[in-house]
């Protein structure tokens, strides 16, 4: 039996909150192919491209080296990509330099002295390192945003290299192997860029290596209706349950259905002091149709001095 209370247009909200999941990932989920169609299938789509820079005119690619297993690029145009999104303040200082930074959209307001905007993950002094000799390399991995969703959570991302250790984030966007710093990850982008050696790592080989492992934890917005259940000190304050009853019954003409007289009720049940607890709310439509039921944790005693509020999460 149910009791049925209207709500409100102010009872009913939108409400937006961050889930997290995590991914691991080996070497044979995102090594493979797309030509071989039996293995890349299973492909999760996680890319890892060489970025290389090459003399000569970028019209002359069509010779260059190419690089990537999924979604294949030229390593020069690889390696100025990177270059101008994410390092085009910091190609003469890691802390920074407006007076080399390549010429791009002009971002006013700038917390730190580049004009130019890199994706900082950080309102910390940045500390971004990019190697510009000739025939320097670069190693990226690019991870799908189906994966990552809004952006990879900070101080989630892992790469394992097999022979040389782990290369981790810190969380406010560089990239460690130890206490020393080779790369930068832009967690909105879904990309790890190594730029620097350090003891046996190299960017290049970092990328290539066929025994690794990555993981990191995705962070998406999702949305849920909120139902605002309100029940004031004097409603609902008999109880529906039919435990409270001896069995007996009567019919009433009136409303066509059986209900039971209060003198059939037990006596603890017809005290002015009783007041029955709820178990769960269900949610029914313009029809009286149940569409939802919302089940609580443990059943709370309504109250005949203060009103209650149940908050109804339904997510979409």
């Amino acid at each position: 039996m149910s009791a049925f209370k209207q709500f409100l247009a102010k009872d009913i909200k939108l409400v937006p909150f961050t889930v997290n999941k995590q991914f691991n990932f080996d070497n044979s989920t995102y090594n493979t192919s797309s030509a071989d169609y039996d293995t890349y299938k299973y492909n999760v789509g996680v890319d890892r491209y060489i970025g290389k820079n090459l003399s000569g005119s970028l019209f002359e690619t069509a010779t260059d080296p190419t690089t990537g297993d999924v979604d294949v690029q030229y390593q020069r145009q690889v390696y100025s990509s990177v270059k101008e999104l994410y390092y085009s303040n910091f190609i003469s200082s890691s802390r920074g330099d407006e007076s080399s930074a390549i010429p791009r959209e002009e971002i006013s307001g700038s917390i730190n002295t580049p004009n130019y905007y890199n994706y900082l993950s950080s309102t910390l002094t940045p500390s971004r390192y990019f190697p510009t000799a000739s025939d320097s390399t670069i190693g990226v991995i690019s991870i799908p945003s189906r994966l990552f969703g809004e952006y990879i959570q900070p101080k989630s991302f892992i790469y394992t290299l097999d022979g040389t250790g782990s290369i981790t984030d810190d969380g406010e966007g560089n990239l460690l192997s130890g206490s020393i710093q080779v790369g930068n990850i832009i967690y909105e982008h879904g990309m790890a860029i190594f730029t620097s050696a350090s003891g046996d790592f190299v960017p290049d080989q970092a990328v290539v290596n066929i025994n690794t492992t990555c993981s990191f934890k995705s962070s998406f917005k999702i949305y849920e209706n909120q139902y605002k259940c309100t029940i004031r000190e004097s409603e609902f304050n008999f109880s529906l349950n039919p435990s409270i009853s001896s069995g007996s019954t009567a019919y009433s003409s009136s409303i066509g259905t059986f209900y039971t007289p209060s003198e059939f009720l037990y006596d603890y049940a017809t005290g002015s002091y009783f007041n029955p607890y709820i178990s769960s709310i269900g949610l029914y439509d313009d029809d009286q149709n149940l569409v939802a039921v919302a089940k609580l944790s443990q059943p709370i005693q309504s109250s005949q001095t203060t009103d209650t509020t149940i908050l109804v999460n339904l997510d979409l």
